[in-house]
């Protein structure tokens, strides 16, 4: 009997060890699949001359002919491109005078006749923004001539330079839902990435109230008006002047449109401020029935300049005309000149162009694609001409670093261990 417990005891141990050889013992070895083990198929191309100089030419042969095509379609395009930024101070008040001729840009098919372009100016013009609130401003007139019919579509484009609204700041100085029309609440828009520019505070009551829509990029909305070109002395006609018809909607982005909604119309006026560049075309600078905040769901100039550009220099579609052409003859533009470009050193212009399948006016594309096309056929003539003349045995090993170890620029032979890594000894 006092054996028992030792022979119990012992069957025990041996047991517990047989268990502890059964179970699977862990391994940190990758599993033997291509995939772990990089025995995936690849390909190894061996460059040599037969591959090589072919694929010069190719490249040449396909990107020449597309540069050609590509400087084509840009020369098919017809653009006026009119600089006004010195209008409000260098243009004269009583009669027109010819604009100076870096403010002029002209792009063609017929060459008979010239531009011409001329301004003038009017100061202290009464314009009506909302609510019969007129507010003196700037007129700047710009007349100029059409030498050759524009085909539709034609365009009317906004350029600024200098204006960097790629900023990190600037960009992300918006509300989503404020702009989507959505209910939300002074906390909200004060706590929302507008700021610097989320609400007014008024000290005399301590009341802050939000701005809408508010940030940065809503704040300094490009706010010159221009109305259609009229076309001047046209024959055949009943009246001396017409009109040329352009359309401001159709120049947002559809995809654009979807991001924006109209203000709840149940809104508190006065629970709302227009931004500080948007007060003065409001009376008493505020909101009211007579003069309600704009409708953002269809104001497609906001929607186009909220839709920030990349580079400082950029051009924003205003107005365009898709059914009629701009018929060869003089026009005349009449600008509301209130955007200040002086302050940031920067320029104005407005555009009217046309485009064709590939786009606006681009000539670097076009020539990006030919240089690169002509460097590739001069490097496959010269590599096939040194190829012809001196050819290289392929696998030839007497160019190898290591077999070359005398000569000024080489260091002196070293010992096996430094010939045999291939690397020459300092």
């Amino acid at each position: 009997m006092a054996d028992s417990p030792g022979v119990g005891h012992t069957d025990s141990i041996d047991s517990h060890d047989s268990s502890k050889g059964n179970e699977k013992k862990k391994s940190k070895r990758p599993a033997n699949t291509a995939f772990r083990q990089q025995r995936l198929k690849a390909w190894q191309p061996i460059l040599t001359p037969k591959t090589v100089l072919p694929l010069f030419f190719a490249i040449g042969v396909i990107f020449a002919p597309i540069g050609g095509l590509l400087l084509y379609a840009s020369s098919q395009v017809q653009e006026l491109r009119l600089d006004y930024s010195d209008c409000v101070k260098n243009a004269p008040t009583d009669s027109f005078a010819l604009m100076e001729s870096k403010d002029v840009t002209a792009s063609f098919k017929s060459t008979n006749g010239s531009i011409d372009a001329q301004w003038k100016r009017r100061d202290n013009v009464s314009h009506i923004y909302v609510a019969d609130h007129a507010i003196n401003v700037t007129r700047c007139t710009l007349q100029f001539n059409i030498p050759s019919d524009m085909q539709p579509p034609v365009l009317f484009y906004y350029h600024l330079t200098n204006f960097y609204q790629n900023h990190r700041k600037y960009v992300n100085s918006f509300y989503d839902k404020q702009l989507k029309g959505d209910d939300v609440t002074a906390a909200s828009v004060k706590d929302s990435s507008c700021s610097p520019l989320a609400a007014q505070t008024f000290p005399n009551n301590d009341t802050v109230i939000p701005y809408y829509p508010c940030g940065l990029i809503a704040n300094s909305m490009f706010n010159d008006t221009f109305d259609p070109p009229l076309a001047l002395n046209v024959a055949g006609s009943s009246n001396a002047n017409e009109t040329y018809s352009m359309s401001e909607t159709g120049i947002a982005w559809s995809t654009d449109k979807d991001l924006f909604g109209n203000i709840n119309s149940n809104t508190d006026l006065d629970s709302i401020q227009p931004p500080p560049n948007w007060q003065i075309r409001y009376p008493n600078n505020k909101y009211s029935e007579d003069a309600p905040p704009p409708n953002l769901g269809t104001d497609e100039h906001f929607m186009v300049w909220m839709r920030t550009a990349g580079l400082p220099s950029f051009s924003k579609l205003y107005m365009r005309n898709d059914t009629a052409a701009m018929k060869q003859g003089t026009y005349q533009i009449d600008i509301i000149s209130n955007f200040p470009t002086d302050v940031y050193q920067g320029r104005k212009s407005i555009i009217i162009t046309t485009k064709t399948v590939m786009g606006g006016k681009n000539i670097f594309l076009g020539i990006a694609y030919i240089v690169v096309g002509g460097i590739c056929i001069i490097l496959g003539a010269i590599f096939t001409v040194t190829h012809m003349v001196k050819p290289r045995k392929l696998g030839d090993h007497t160019y190898l670093s290591w077999n070359n170890t005398t000569g000024p620029a080489k260091a002196p032979a070293g010992p096996s261990v430094g010939m045999s890594t291939g690397r020459d000894l300092e």
